[in-house]
């Protein structure tokens, strides 16, 4: 808190206040550490700030996160899982071995259905051969940056639970994201920007919606901010109408004052996080519109990302990303939809999915090389993947597709700290399940967490009796993954 626009009336309160508070034992020591180092003349961790940088548990190899989240469960076996054995076997009934005490969204126990071969066509990419299909071009030239994990598998079949799961670590309401347990963590390296923020693109949002990225039961400052990517990045940002700058300074300094005495009096960090949304908001009002401004970026990079200015794209919301973790954000992740590939009208394997293939693609692609280009993708980790996959037997609606599949799925992994040019895991030759370093959301989790430098054992927040973490009672780190 700036000394400025603090009273003196307040100075003094404080002061007597913690002071008294000091012969009260434990207690007192709670309530000073919510109370800015500064009011206090003191060092103690500055809490009206929740996103000041904290140190992590041991070294980091990354320092950002951009999460690229493909909304609906992308088909691994029309993109990385080449399995020819399928292609041979397809039209034939699914050897009961395979389906046996097995659950898909739609389809039962799958009786009766038939395995589905791809009609994409797969090659070898980089110097270790990773196969990728036709329909990711771009994608294949980034391989020898990647870790592919084609052994990826989840708990839950339905779409909103499933991506709730991916995001916390739970299939119930109420757990906070990755953002948000990463935020609350390590703070952010950003003054002027949140330290979670949200894209979307694609023809509607996520299923589940806000709830992805929450923050639960963490102080409501971690949660993520979605940000538009045309007009106001944010909603009812900009001043009214007849509303200085400066008159709205001195408004939000005598709220912050307020605030800051019934901090003092109840010691309830939620008024921390009321402070800290106060001052950040006016701090964006100058960073966000910049921010998306892309007016200053070369004719080549926006070439590179395949965006067009002044349009709303998943593209767009690459290039942004790229900015925000160069401004210090510490966690952005892009939803793009639609991956949902039953085969109905909008959802068919021949003709919907190469459009949100395409869609993706080049952005995806671009983002790598270009955090290289900046020298950030060493200390950016970034993530591609969805909630689950896809099914090697077909679902016959209008045309065919493919159901909902928790036992094997495909995600790769960019900078920050992770091998590259390296295929992860193994399914076996129909792609039912995995054979080999099988990687469980939990174990994507504990390792995430562990590049930031963050034991997911020891992140921990104690809500309603018990300590909770990201990654439960499970999770181990991937070590094959790092360098």
């Amino acid at each position: 808190m700036n000394a400025e626009f603090q009273p003196n009336w307040l100075r003094q309160r404080t002061r007597r206040h913690f002071f008294n508070q000091c012969t009260m034992g434990l207690g007192s020591v709670a309530l000073a550490s919510l109370l800015d180092d500064r009011l206090l003349g003191v060092p103690s961790p500055a809490t009206t700030n929740p996103f000041a940088p904290r140190a992590s548990h041991f070294p980091a190899k990354a320092k950002n996160v951009i999460f690229l989240f493909m909304a609906g469960g992308p088909s691994q076996l029309e993109l990385f899982d080449y399995k020819p054995k399928l292609i041979e076997l397809n039209g034939q009934p699914i050897p009961q071995s395979f389906v046996e005490g097995k659950r898909f969204a739609f389809m039962g126990s799958s009786h009766g259905s038939k395995l589905l071969g791809t009609r994409r066509q797969f090659a070898q990419h980089g110097q270790g051969g990773t196969w990728v299909s036709d329909l990711f071009p771009y994608t294949a030239t980034i391989v020898d940056e990647m870790t592919v994990v084609k052994s990826c598998a989840t708990e839950l079949f339905n779409h909103a639970p499933a991506k709730l799961f991916l995001n916390t670590g739970s299939g119930q309401f109420g757990r906070p994201s990755m953002g948000s347990w990463a935020t609350y963590g390590l703070g952010s390296e950003s003054q002027n920007l949140p330290g979670f923020v949200v894209l979307q693109s694609g023809p509607r949002g996520p299923r589940g919606g806000a709830v992805n990225w929450g923050s639960g039961f963490l102080p409501t400052t971690f949660q993520g901010v979605p940000f538009r990517g045309q007009g106001e990045p944010i909603l009812n940002l900009t001043n009214p109408r007849g509303i200085t700058a400066e008159r709205q300074r001195e408004t939000i300094a005598a709220v912050r004052d307020l605030n800051l005495g019934r901090l003092v009096e109840t010691g309830d960090p939620e008024i921390a996080t009321r402070v800290a949304a106060y001052e950040m908001a006016f701090r964006m009002q100058a960073s966000a519109p910049e921010l998306i401004d892309l007016a200053k970026e070369s004719k080549a990079t926006l070439d590179l990302y395949g965006v067009e200015p002044g349009k709303p794209s998943f593209a767009a919301n690459c290039l942004l990303a790229r900015r925000l973790v160069a401004r210090g954000v510490r966690f952005v992740q892009l939803y793009h939809t639609n991956w949902d590939n039953h085969g109905g009208p909008g959802e068919t394997l021949e003709n919907d999915l190469p459009k949100v293939c395409k869609d993706v693609d080049q952005g995806c692609a671009a983002l790598v090389k270009d955090l290289k280009a900046h020298g950030l993708l060493k200390d950016t980790l970034v993530i591609w993947g969805g909630e689950f996959g896809r099914t090697p037997m077909g679902e016959n609606r209008t045309a065919t597709g493919r159901n909902h599949h928790i036992d094997a799925f495909t995600t790769w992994f960019a900078g920050g700290g992770v091998k590259a040019g390296q295929v992860l895991g193994e399914t076996d030759e129909l792609g039912f399940g995995v054979v080999r370093d099988r990687a469980h959301v939990h174990d994507l989790h504990a390792t995430i967490l562990h590049l930031l430098g963050l034991d997911h054992k020891r992140l921990t927040f104690r809500f309603q009796g018990r300590d909770f973490r990201l990654t439960d009672v499970h999770g181990e780190v991937l070590k094959k993954m790092l360098l």
